[in-house]
């Protein structure tokens, strides 16, 4: 019933379109969703990354199950693959990636910084994140959006990415996308 509210709901529709619309995915791209709930992020992946490859990690059966059927298509095709893990499982990915989004489930993640750092190192040099968060708890405001993005910021400079920036949707409440860049290779 969950999935189908996520999937269904004009306001996460819209903020999954617009986070991935941020990312700036190219065709040839390489893509990880962390957390990809119903699927509707990885479609949109997908219909970007059309010469790419987009991976998902959920740590949900029914999430998998759900996306998958949502994603059909592309997951015959061999352009998305989507896993049933954590971020603290990753599984192996031969080369490095273009892009990592992670919508709402950072604040579930067992050491984010941590994980953060393993998720760089998954990233090509100038590689992209996007962090999104809209908060849920009752009450929340625009404050509370612009707390949960210098939370964002915070631990994406303590993991050692770059170039930080923050955009906000309006919505009720507003969601912020926090993105950064892995930083270049180091000259030899």
């Amino acid at each position: 019933m969950a999935g189908w509210i996520m999937a269904h709901r004009r306001s996460n529709r819209q903020r999954n379109v617009w986070a991935v619309s941020l990312l700036d995915v190219q065709p040839t791209d390489r893509v990880l969703e962390i957390g990809f709930g119903p699927g509707v992020a990885i479609a949109e992946l997908a219909a970007r990354a059309t010469r790419g490859q987009v991976y998902g990690i959920d740590h949900s059966q029914t999430m998998v199950q759900q996306a998958g059927r949502r994603n059909t298509a592309a997951i015959r095709a061999h352009r998305v693959h989507l896993a049933h893990t954590s971020v603290d499982r990753l599984p192996s990915f031969d080369d490095p990636l273009d892009a990592i989004l992670a919508v709402n489930s950072v604040g579930f993640w067992p050491d984010p910084v941590e994980r953060l750092r393993e998720l760089r190192r998954l990233l090509r040099p100038a590689g992209r994140i996007a962090l999104v968060s809209q908060p849920r708890c009752p009450g929340a405001t625009p404050d509370t959006t612009a707390r949960a993005a210098r939370e964002l910021q915070d631990m994406l400079t303590r993991a050692g990415f770059i170039r930080i920036r923050v955009e906000t949707l309006d919505l009720d409440p507003p969601v912020a996308c926090v993105l950064a860049a892995n930083p270049a290779a180091e000259p030899r």
